[in-house]
């Protein structure tokens, strides 16, 4: 079973926190957060409030329901949860991380075909931090958008962070940076979840999942030579320990996850029309610094169906192209990219270029 554990807001737009397996910050102004009564892809839950974003468009998953919010900032609890009661029967609209939800869907219902009698399926959590009174409204939402989602996790305000090692997750996603650096930090996968001003169009039928490389699938060592060396330094250090493996990074066994799941499909003869597809996008150069990248996925016993190159190049054209139902990368610079063509980005705020990315510059190791 692949564990995904996200927040509500993720999968609807409005509503409480994390889902388990973020030129303004949030595009309002101060008076559109009074007369905003709708829900959009934006809000988090009872504990977060609205916060800058540096970069360009991308935009955290977060402060949208800012009429909501501001009942429970202005008249406490009581107030928020007797309005959530009242409206139970009023659905949240779809969240950034919907089509997400819907294509992990699709893979289950074809290994439910083909394996009848498996277990081995995503299994995807809701968690809140929400009272267990605002469940009623977010079953209702997950009937009327037709998801089969059968676990809810819902805090009362406390971190969920015991109950995802409980769960054995695979992959944590939430608006809340806060709470995926403490999973992080607890050997959890996990990322911070952006949506872009427009959406791009993907695909129902086949789950698209994209990674960086350096401190996304592998560890931050050869990152850490880019930004304290330079590029030439690099480059060296690369074909120097080629045949030295990469240690792992944080969403290395997320891959492992889907990796798996697809060798069910191949079993099955279906490799060439799998409904998982994944890719490394990563700015490092193929001749110089490729090779250690490939070697170390080879050695792990992983595949990648599609590597990219860039070379430093951008990535965002290269995402619109591949049109991935999300893409996790560990620098803003690249989310913000990504968003800004359309795709919705993961920030994993792991390594070193945690200390560079106000800097808003490529890492060319990368």
């Amino acid at each position: 079973m692949v564990k995904m554990s996200q927040d509500p807001v993720q999968v609807m737009s409005g509503q409480v926190k994390e889902i388990q397996v973020s030129p303004s910050s949030n595009g309002d102004s101060r008076e559109s957060w009074e007369e905003r009564e709708e829900f959009d892809q934006d809000h988090l839950g009872l504990t977060t409030k609205p916060k800058p974003v540096t970069g360009r468009r991308a935009r955290k998953v977060e402060g949208g329901v800012f009429f909501e919010q501001k009942v429970f900032e202005q008249k406490g609890v009581e107030e928020y949860l007797r309005y959530q009661i009242e409206h139970e029967n009023e659905p949240f609209a779809p969240g950034p991380a919907f089509p997400f939800v819907k294509a992990l869907e699709a893979v289950n219902a074809h290994l439910r075909e083909l394996y009848p009698e498996s277990e081995e399926l995503f299994d995807i959590v809701l968690v809140t931090y929400n009272h267990a009174h605002v469940g009623i409204r977010l079953i209702n939402t997950i009937n009327h958008h037709n998801l089969f989602i059968e676990r809810f996790c819902m805090t009362g305000g406390s971190s969920p962070i015991g109950y995802l090692k409980a769960w054995h997750t695979n992959l944590y996603l939430s608006a809340d940076a806060d709470k995926v650096r403490e999973a992080l930090a607890e050997g959890i996968a996990a990322a911070t979840m952006f949506m872009p001003e427009k959406l791009t169009e993907v695909s129902e039928s086949q789950l698209r999942v994209a990674f960086d490389g350096d401190a996304v699938l592998f560890s931050d060592e050869s990152e850490r030579i880019f930004k304290a060396h330079g590029l030439d330094k690099f480059f060296e250090h690369e074909r120097e320990n080629e045949d030295t493996l990469l240690d792992h990074g944080p969403l290395k066994g997320f891959l492992e996850a889907l990796g798996k799941l697809q060798k069910k499909f191949y079993a099955k003869g279906q490799r060439l029309n799998c409904p998982i597809r994944t890719y490394l996008v990563t700015a490092r150069s193929a001749a110089s610094s490729g090779i250690r990248a490939l070697k170390t996925l080879r050695a792990w016993g992983l595949e990648i169906d599609e590597a990219l190159f860039l070379a430093g190049a951008p990535k965002g054209p290269m995402l619109e192209k591949i049109r991935p139902h999300i893409y996790f990368d560990d620098q803003m610079f690249h989310v913000e990219g990504a968003a800004e063509m359309g795709t919705i980005a993961a920030h994993v705020p792991y390594g070193i270029a945690q200390k560079h990315n106000h800097k808003q510059k490529t890492g060319v190791g990368k």
